[in-house]
């Protein structure tokens, strides 16, 4: 299989983000995984108290198999808590648990950010897959306009991750400020939170560099059959 070397020059600082944001959280996940919160309570009944303080009383609370997989499902209302952070008791779980629920809260409050992700995911669901297909075969046929309509179906992946980035640093902030205002964690707690959530947040970065760099790569190349054509 032919890998264009000019590819990593885009991609490689990229990369490198997303190894070192997958470090941060396993360091972060791993050491705060480990620290019992003060309460002694779970994840689940963490997002109960949660939910019942910011009115989220249509919320459900389900489990979701995997490792940090745990997600808030807008069109079901539903919570969904992996295993580790449901039934664990540390600083990690609740900080993961109300970052979910402040998706909730964006959800219940109509944060706009929030609705225009959703609205965008059909889009980009199609355009992840069809537009490198349709860019590398107009590149094949030597078809400028086939490898746009690509570059243009692909942009759609790079507006949408662009779009989770405020998204899910919002939620973090919103996470903090219910776990400070249901007395959930004490100071050292809350801080331990922050740097789960702060290395969740470096994810996000990466896969927004890596997405922008992937598109300045087709563009380089799109240029090129330009200058040919």
């Amino acid at each position: 299989m032919f890998v264009d070397p000019l590819y990593f020059v885009f991609a490689l600082p990229a990369f490198l983000l997303a190894l070192y944001a997958q470090f941060k959280v396993q360091s972060a996940y791993g050491r705060y995984s480990r620290q019992p919160n003060m309460r002694g309570i779970s994840g689940v009944q963490a997002a109960q108290i949660l939910l019942q303080y910011a009115g989220l009383t249509n919320v459900h609370i389900e489990g979701t198999p995997g490792q940090l997989s745990d997600h808030y499902d807008p069109r079901g209302k539903v919570l969904r808590l992996s295993a580790d952070v449901g039934n664990g008791r540390s600083v990690a779980a609740l900080g993961i648990v109300a970052h979910e629920v402040g998706h909730a809260q964006q959800d219940f409050q109509g944060y706009m950010p929030l609705r225009f992700r959703s609205m965008l995911v059909p889009v980009t669901n199609l355009g992840t897959w069809l537009g490198p297909v349709l860019f590398f075969i107009g590149l094949l046929l030597n078809s400028v306009r086939m490898a746009e309509i690509g570059l243009i179906a692909f942009s759609a992946a790079v507006v949408f991750t662009a779009v989770t980035l405020p998204v899910e640093l919002n939620a973090s902030k919103r996470a903090l400020a219910l776990l400070r205002a249901t007395n959930l964690v004490d100071s050292r707690e809350l801080n331990g939170a922050r740097s789960v959530l702060n290395a969740a947040a470096l994810t996000y970065f990466a896969a927004l560099a890596q997405a922008i760099s992937t598109l300045l790569y087709y563009a380089f190349l799109l240029s090129g059959m330009r200058r040919n054509d």
